[in-house]
């Protein structure tokens, strides 16, 4: 577990690291801010494409072999980041450093689950939750602390301590876990990348007001291989997109419920910002600390929920959680402009107390209901999940900010509405769940 917290930690730190430090990158790189995005999206392109190839190569030859080839990847390719002194080299290094962490996180739900016993699965799901949460809490704060220091370098070089470390302890603590007999398939890992490349660069061009016969054409070709990609594995014992597990009904509401939570996080999370600061003129130190208490809280609450997880089931408590969410950004909706840091505070904690409640349990689910030699598909689908609505979100931040022509008080109200529909859309999906029997895995 101490590998795999050290892998996942970093992995979560480095995408808030990059975000921190574009601006340092673009002017010591000589590029403009909008080229400098692609040092952001590369890596996500890259890890969103690889997830579920990866994770069903882990099914196929095993999780260890997986993680410590992902973990190798993702130590060798933060060195390069950390010497590349052009873009295009950093770009590339960033594709590396993506599919490396894709080779962590596609695997690592269902290496915690040969780790732990099943009566105390919840407790593992929550302990790489309590890792995310801190991590993401403490970006910015980190990222911070780095370039008052050193040069945006050294957000990269950070990694290859830990990651040798981890390295070092992946190889000798990993577990050995059982193999699939399907072979890979080639076609499907193709298909998957057309289909989750082309979808996630029309939807980011769309938020993004890009060219509309572009986006047009990458949304229709990612549509198409879509539908392709869907109908081969129809006809799978073992597809690499997880039909399989969507038979079973509890898993496919806990895709749902995972996929319009975090599209509701991430509408809050990409709003509020804006509103702090344009409508209420605050410094981004200042927004920083505001946003803060929500994956703070979440530190707290994800051991308890996954404590709770073992012995009641994720629908009541992913549902309770996700109704408390749902109020939290409702609250949030009625924020004026000059509202008081304590006002803010705690209703940045309620949501973070709803959400940290939802999400070990569900994570749990995830992992548990599906077969021991499906362990990689669930978890490569629990991931994909999370990446689904976070771009989701994100889309839709973009949309609805165009279509209130810059009324950024109005925009952000409109858009907490959304979030909270999502979320109170989770919330019954989620209680959903009380009507299915979760099989034996």
């Amino acid at each position: 577990m101490t590998t795999i917290c050290i892998a996942v930690g970093v992995s979560v730190l480095n995408t808030a690291l990059a975000n921190i430090a574009l601006p340092s990158m673009a002017h010591d790189l000589g590029v403009s801010a909008s080229a400098s995005i692609w040092v952001v999206n590369a890596y996500q392109l890259a890890v969103t494409v690889s997830l579920l190839p990866l994770a069903s190569l882990g099914d196929i030859y095993g999780y260890r072999l997986v993680y410590l080839w992902g973990l190798a990847v993702f130590t060798a390719s933060s060195l390069a980041c950390g010497l590349a002194d052009t873009l295009p080299l950093l770009v590339v290094a960033r594709v590396a450093q993506g599919l490396g962490a894709a080779g962590i996180i596609s695997v690592n739900s269902a290496l915690v689950r040969f780790i732990f016993p099943r009566s105390a699965l919840g407790r593992g799901m929550a302990t790489t939750a309590l890792v995310v949460a801190s991590c993401s809490a403490a970006g910015p704060s980190v990222a911070a602390a780095i370039l008052s220091v050193v040069s945006w370098h050294w957000l990269f070089l950070s990694n290859v301590p830990l990651g040798v470390f981890a390295l070092w302890l992946a190889w000798r603590s990993i577990p050995r876990t059982p193999r699939s007999t399907h072979l890979f398939d080639l076609p499907s890992a193709v298909l998957n990348a057309l289909t989750f490349g082309l979808l996630l660069v029309g939807l980011d061009g769309i938020g993004h007001g890009e060219d509309r016969i572009a986006v047009a054409v990458e949304l229709t070709i990612g549509a198409v291989a879509a539908v392709v990609f869907v109908r081969r594995q129809l006809s799978m014992r073992a597809p690499m997109l997880p039909l399989d597990l969507f038979r079973v009904p509890i898993f496919a509401l806990s895709i749902a419920t995972s996929v319009c939570s975090y599209a509701a996080q991430t509408i809050a999370y990409l709003a509020l910002p804006f509103y702090f600061q344009i409508a209420g003129g605050m410094s981004q130190s200042h927004i920083g600390l505001l946003i803060t208490p929500w994956p703070a809280v979440v530190v707290f609450i994800a051991p308890v929920a996954g404590r709770l997880a073992d012995r009641y089931p994720a629908g009541l408590l992913g549902g309770i959680g996700l109704a408390v969410l749902t109020v939290g950004l409702l609250l949030d909706i009625a924020l004026p402009p000059d509202a008081a840091f304590v006002d803010v505070v705690w209703r940045m904690m309620v949501c973070g107390i709803g959400f940290g409640f939802f999400q070990s349990p569900n994570n749990r689910t995830l992992i548990s209901t599906a077969p021991v030699h499906r362990s990689g598909a669930a978890s490569g689908m629990l991931s994909a999940a999370r990446l689904t609505g976070q771009t989701l979100g994100g889309v839709i931040v973009a949309v609805v900010f165009a279509f209130t022509h810059g009324d950024i008080a109005h925009g952000v109200g409109l858009a907490l509405a959304v979030g909270a529909g999502f979320s109170g859309v989770a919330c019954g999906v989620s209680f959903l769940r009380l009507t299915q029997s979760a099989p034996v895995a």
